[in-house]
Parts: structure tokens; sequence; C-alpha cells
């Protein structure tokens, strides 16, 4: 298994010296779900050692310009890098226009292996390979959805009972296959004696929006949370009037759902990197479990799962 963010751009509506526009692809296993591909992505992920090739799904939370502008650039490298699987893209339905725009911005040699996946409703869900794809609304001037990474519960094998029990070799991934299995004495091996319950690693990424149902909604149980915390809480009015998160309130969102790891981001270009600590002691006000302030190109893997 191969689970990470690699964070492309952390800046929210203006780039600044230090943080590129938004960007973040989350690596998990055989996919690859590039997020908010801003002005300048495709250029951080040369330096990040990403290519189009590692891209399965593009999705996008809304159609402000630092959220989507990348858009053009991606798909002109999916192109011309000759990308042979499918790539699937997520966007509000509602913004159909913009995507079509930034589709076809310029004339290039076109693929056909992005596929429209525009999302729409209260909830949607989306096959995503391995896992499955959640889209919710959240609140923003304009249509903004997040989104959430679920891969589905397993079992967990017990290599003491499967011994006791002379289950062994190819009989084990019979056993998982068809949950029972004949043991060589004979008898009768059901999984639920040789294994535990495993609760599947979910991920989820919100980004412009004001507290709430659907934050809470998309964040519950999440071993990782990627969230916007443009302002320190001293603009909450500003916050809240742009329909933006503060660090304070990411660090509520982390604990109330029971958050592992909480990832900082979206942060507004007044703010310097000096700092980043009012940003992190904000939110651990709320939360006492792990913060990371994302900088560009950093590489933040999804904890390991809990057994």
């Amino acid at each position: 298994m191969h689970r990470e963010l690699i964070v492309l751009g952390t800046a929210s509506a203006v780039p600044t010296r230090h943080r590129n526009h938004n960007g973040y692809l989350l690596r998990w296993d055989g996919e690859g779900f590039l997020f908010d591909p801003g002005e300048g992505t495709q250029r951080q992920m040369l330096h990040a050692g990403v290519g189009a090739h590692d891209i399965t799904w593009i999705c996008v939370t809304h159609f402000h310009g630092d959220h989507c502008l990348g858009v053009p650039g991606v798909v002109q490298r999916i192109a011309r890098d000759r990308v042979g699987h499918t790539v699937h893209a997520a966007y509000p339905a509602s913004g159909e226009t913009y995507w079509q725009r930034l589709r076809h911005a310029s004339s290039f040699a076109d693929t056909s292996v992005i596929k429209a996946r525009p999302v729409s409703g209260e909830i949607m869900h989306l096959p995503a390979g391995p896992v499955t794809l959640t889209a919710r609304p959240l609140s923003h001037p304009v249509a903004s959805y997040g989104y959430r990474v679920d891969e589905p519960a397993g079992r967990r094998m017990l290599p003491s009972e499967l011994s006791r029990r002379g289950v062994s070799g190819s009989l084990i991934g019979e056993l998982q296959r068809q949950g029972t299995v004949t043991a060589p004495d004979g008898s009768t091996v059901h999984l639920a004696d040789c294994s535990l319950p495993r609760p599947g690693q979910s991920a989820a990424f919100v980004m412009d929006t004001r507290l709430c149902d659907e934050v809470f909604a998309l964040a519950e149980g999440v071993d990782m949370l990627v969230i916007e915390s443009t302002f320190l809480s001293a603009e909450s009015a500003l916050a809240t009037e742009y329909g933006h998160l503060t660090a304070a309130q990411a660090g509520k969102v982390a604990a109330e759902c029971g958050v592992r790891r909480l990832v900082l981001a979206h942060f507004s270009e007044r703010y310097a990197e000096a700092d980043e600590q009012r940003f992190l002691d904000e939110a651990a006000e709320a939360f006492s479990g792990e913060i990371i302030v994302a900088r560009d190109l950093m590489r933040i893997p999804v904890p390991k799962r809990e057994t």
C-alpha cells in the first residue's frame, strides 16, 4: 500500500513567494486524486517528482480561480504524455460552463481518456478503484463540494488462529474469498474464527466553506483531514462573510469528528511564514491530536491503520 498526500500548493486567492496556488495529490494505492489544481500545478508536480501518469482523478471543489486555473495545463499534460488510463474529472455540475472552458482552454492535440463526472445533490458516491469517492455540498458564495475517500472495511487475519486450525498456504486465500474452508483434519473453519474486523481507512478534503453540517459529515472519523484554515480567529467575521474557516474552527471539526491527523491548508496571503505557529496553536485549542501546517511540496503519509 502507498497512501500519502503530496502538497503542491497551499495559498488561497493570491499566491505568495513561499506558497503556490492550491494543489493536492492524494496517492492511494493505484489511484491518484488531484484536488483543486490551481495555477502553476503542472510545475509544482515537476518539483514534487510526480507526473501526469500518477493522476486518475481530477477533483475540483469549486470554480474560483485559485482552485481550478491549473486544469488546462494538467489536462494538456495528460494529453501530451499520452496517459493511457481513464482520468475521471469530478466537479460541481452547476459549473459545467467553467469546466468546458478550462477543459478546452487552448488549442492542443486532445485526449479521450478524461471522463467528466459532474457532482450534484446532497450526497454523491462515485466508485474509484479500491475506494469510494463521496462528494457533499459546502457553504460558499459559489457552488462548492467537499470530497471524502473511503476504503471498504475488511478483516485482519490472526496467524496464531490460522496455525492452530491448520490453515496455511493457499487455504488462507480461499478462506478470505469464500468465508469458509475445510482444514486438513476435515473440520470447517470460518473466517470469523481466524480474523478480526478491520475498519477501512479514509481521508477527507474540505476547501472553501463556512462551518456547516456537511463539513462534519465529511470529516467524521477520518484518518486524515485536509481542511482550509484561511484565517485566524481575529478575522472570523471576515471568514464568515467570504465563506471560509479559521484555524480554530478546523481544530473544532477535527476534535468533534475524531480525526487522527489534521492538515491545515489554504492560507490567506496576509499571513507570513512566521504566523504558522499561530495557526497550529489555534487549532490545538480544540484538537489534541496531530496537526500539520501544510507547506508546498510536503509529503504527508496517511496514518498507518489502527489495529
